[in-house]
């Protein structure tokens, strides 16, 4: 692109503040099916599933949160500067990201498998943080 022209078209965070729910929505709603599958007798063998999609789902909530109130979100592999952010953005929540960031390996890559205790930490987390970055995405 020349030196000279700007380039066009919503910026990540405008993308994010505005109303882009491609990740976070769906990532939610991905959830909530594999959690009613997981909370069926027997079916602890799709927890891991289900907890990583919490952890997915809790992380594109906070970017909805930090981007709608300070304009900017954590990009990257960096969680404490996500949490960071949250902090000053709705220090309320800073924890339910906490939890879903420390349970994100084990769900993701341990041999040890998620247990309905997760399941079910991981599943009020992420409503707390969809709830308010569907309330920050209203404004």
């Amino acid at each position: 692109m020349p030196p000279n022209k700007k380039a066009t078209g919503p910026t990540p965070v405008d993308a994010i503040t505005h109303g882009d729910k491609r990740t976070n929505i769906p990532t939610a709603d991905a959830y909530d099916l594999v959690r009613e599958f997981a909370g069926t007798e027997g079916e602890l063998d799709v927890a891991d599933a289900a907890v990583t999609l919490a952890v997915h789902a809790g992380i594109a909530a906070a970017d909805v949160i930090c981007c709608a109130r300070l304009g900017e979100f954590a990009q990257g592999d960096n969680h404490g500067e996500a949490l960071g952010l949250l902090r000053k953005a709705h220090a309320d929540l800073e924890r339910d990201l906490s939890t879903l960031l420390g349970m994100k390996t084990r769900a993701g890559y341990s041999a040890d498998p998620a247990n309905r205790d997760m399941l079910q930490r991981a599943g009020r987390a992420m409503d707390r943080l969809m709830d308010a970055a569907r309330t920050a995405n209203a404004r």
